[in-house]
């Protein structure tokens, strides 16, 4: 997952951030102009302490100096800062009384998170907890299929709504004792290409922005997920896991237990568990996989600097234009060390 530290190494601030641990992330870029006055620059930054002290750290005003900010506030956090600091859709800043330095439209657009769905499996007999392991590819290379087991669903309850086969002997007694092991066989999707936006909702830099997702939005990331969604109840029908089952329990009632479950607040259609596209949509979680909103190409270069502005670089996954693999953290950790190796050598050399 993408980390929502801000790592400020070219104000020599990094140290103070992760081991005193007392400033609060609440920051915005203070942006001049360069010295011909034409483009905008990054001078500093406004934070603000545990207390609500308010502080201001600027960059070294030397010539010939290298000093810039680093924004590594996340695909939610670097778009959010950059438009309260007045970069971003000139429409949106004006309707916030936010002064506009430059008017970069596609800030916070193209922002993607990989859905995930699930089938709920009861298990009669004891299982071992454990958390999140990537169990299975599909062949067609566009589905990963995870398992959680040994858990206590007990705090979601099931929400009532169509249930499942009253005949059913065996969902009864799960149902009746949710505190029994679960195990959550899971599935989410390569990509996906369906893309969403990120809009301040005021200017108060802690309070979340509105975020859309759009999961599904494109056909096939649905036909992604049904296909994924097939497979996972495939696995749970194969006679490998069928002694971890309650026999007399259908998929049906799989299916009906999951729908039934608070997982969102999307309203749940009648046919959601006879149209698996209908499952997808309806069951949807977020994986918090989240990316995009500053976009390498759209909002920053290869070398990750934010377009039209001097100084500031934005290193995260906000850059990227799809999740890779199965978890993004690696590919960040990775991005974060190689960016920095290249930063210091250049100021060396």
């Amino acid at each position: 997952m993408d980390s929502p530290m801000l790592i400020l190494m070219a104000l020599k601030l990094a140290e103070l951030f992760l081991i005193e641990r007392e400033i609060d992330i609440l920051l915005l870029i203070c942006l001049g102009v360069d010295g011909n006055g034409t483009r905008p620059k990054a001078e500093g930054v406004v934070f603000y302490d545990a207390n609500g002290g308010k502080h201001v750290a600027y960059l070294k005003n030397e010539s010939n100096n290298d000093s810039e900010i680093i924004l590594s506030a996340g695909a939610v956090g670097s778009p959010q800062l950059l438009m309260l600091s007045g970069i971003g859709p000139a429409d949106q800043l004006r309707s916030l009384g936010i002064k506009v330095v430059l008017d970069q439209p596609m800030v916070g657009l193209e922002m993607g998170d990989q859905p995930l769905n699930s089938l709920i499996v009861p298990y009669p007999n004891h299982i071992q907890l454990s958390l999140s392991t990537i169990v299975g590819i599909a062949n067609s290379g566009k589905n990963y299929i995870l398992s959680f087991n040994g858990f206590d669903l007990s705090p979601l309850s099931v929400s009532g709504g169509d249930q499942p086969s009253q005949s059913s002997k065996a969902f009864q007694e799960a149902v009746s004792n949710l505190t029994a092991n679960l195990g959550l066989v899971s599935g989410t999707i390569k990509g996906p290409i369906s893309k969403g936006y990120l809009q301040l909702r005021n200017t108060n830099v802690s309070d979340n922005p509105r975020v859309r997702f759009n999961y599904f939005q494109a056909a096939e990331d649905l036909s992604n997920c049904v296909h994924g969604m097939q497979t996972i109840i495939d696995v749970v029908n194969s006679e490998s896991l069928s002694r971890f089952r309650y026999r007399n329990m259908t998929t049906q009632d799989l299916l009906k237990m999951m729908v039934n479950m608070p997982v969102n607040l999307r309203p749940k259609n009648p046919n959601a568990t006879t149209s698996l596209e209908q499952y997808c949509i309806d069951t949807v979680m977020t994986v918090w996989h989240y990316h995009g909103g500053c976009r390498i190409g759209k909002v920053v270069d290869r070398d990750f600097k934010v377009f039209g502005v001097d100084g500031v670089r934005v290193i995260d996954a906000s850059t990227f234009s799809f999740s890779p693999g199965t978890n993004p953290q690696a590919t960040i950790m990775m991005l974060g060390r190689s960016m920095g190796r290249r930063i210091l050598q250049r100021r060396r050399s």
